[in-house]
């Protein structure tokens, strides 16, 4: 049997929690061997992310430090010129990163010059040889098909959590409006980036559910970043207790079992972790990480790139190269 035919997208909640609550040797053996079928076990997808726009952004995610309703530390910055963005993406891919993924504070694509400036970014960046990946918000099947004739390679749209728990973090959109925008992305031809966020007040179960939702789509996910919040100073959400490494072990672990041909991305939360604890992360089957020379992920902290690039080579991995 070809190993495609053993992808599963019948997964139940009970499945998943027993899966999430094995004892957790057990639990990393059995996701490296699933990352082992799929995966080479010693390449890790290396991405840049840039935010091209930043801050301003008229939602009320409770974890998000560019909401315009927070007194954050933030800066607001108008979108990037397009030579600006090229330069990034061409230091990028001298560093090694064979994805470069781009941010906007939007809560949803509009028609207007902005969207044909990220058109123009996303030719650009197609034609260096890279992946191209964005994150605008909300975007129509039309918005979505010209980004995809454009070169668009991935539109990342993450659940962030549970259907059931979405109220509780989000007010100004609704879950349906994310699973609508995967929909559109899906019916444009471009492979799609959906995970969530763990650590925002959510129990095991809501974070099951969010993995259920991924992993019974009709198509996987080709990404699943996993984050951890990144707890900024001025949102409501700035004193949750920091994640615990076991809880992201476990969730990618689950995620990898649960759609074993996707790429697992280990995304924010890395600042706090040692190089032990993503260490575990990536035996438990994560194989793709953000890097850049900008030390940050969007807005919040991340490891740079020179601490990346000798973790791996001690690790024994090495950067995933595009082809």
């Amino acid at each position: 049997m070809e190993k495609e035919q053993l992808v599963r997208h019948d997964w139940t909640k009970e499945e998943l929690l027993a899966i999430y609550n094995q004892p957790l040797m057990g639990l990393v053996y059995r996701a490296a061997s699933v990352h082992r079928l799929w995966h080479h076990p010693e390449e890790v997808q290396v991405a840049t992310l840039l935010s091209v726009k930043t801050g301003g952004c008229p939602e009320d995610c409770s974890y998000c430090g560019q909401a315009a309703r927070y007194h954050t530390d933030i800066k607001v910055q108008a979108l990037l010129p397009t030579d600006t963005v090229l330069a990034h993406a061409r230091k990028a891919k001298e560093n090694g990163a064979s994805r470069f993924c781009m941010a906007a504070a939007w809560r949803e694509v509009r028609d207007n010059r902005d969207f044909d400036r990220i058109i123009d970014m996303v030719k650009g960046v197609n034609e260096l040889g890279l992946e191209v990946c964005c994150t605008l918000g909300m975007l129509t099947e039309n918005q979505a098909k010209r980004l995809q004739e454009a070169g668009l390679y991935a539109y990342n749209h993450n659940l962030d959590t549970s259907a059931d728990y979405y109220n509780e973090v989000i007010s100004t959109r609704k879950f349906d409006n994310r699973i609508n925008t995967i929909d559109n992305v899906r019916k444009a031809g471009l492979t799609v980036c959906s995970g969530g966020i763990i650590g925002l007040g959510e129990t095991v179960d809501d974070r099951i559910s969010m993995l259920l939702t991924l992993a019974t789509m009709e198509k996987h996910p080709e990404s699943v970043p996993i984050n951890a919040l990144a707890r900024v100073k001025g949102t409501p959400l700035e004193n949750n207790p920091k994640v615990e490494i076991w809880e992201m072990v476990r969730m990618i672990a689950t995620a990898r079992i649960a759609m074993p041909a996707s790429m697992v991305r280990l995304s924010s939360g890395r600042i706090e972790m040692s190089e032990v604890e993503q260490a575990w992360c990536f035996m438990a089957g994560a194989n793709s990480i953000f890097a850049g020379e900008l030390q940050t992920l969007l807005v919040t902290p991340n490891p740079g790139l020179n601490d990346d690039i000798q973790m791996l080579h001690t690790l024994g991995l090495r950067p995933m190269s595009k082809e």
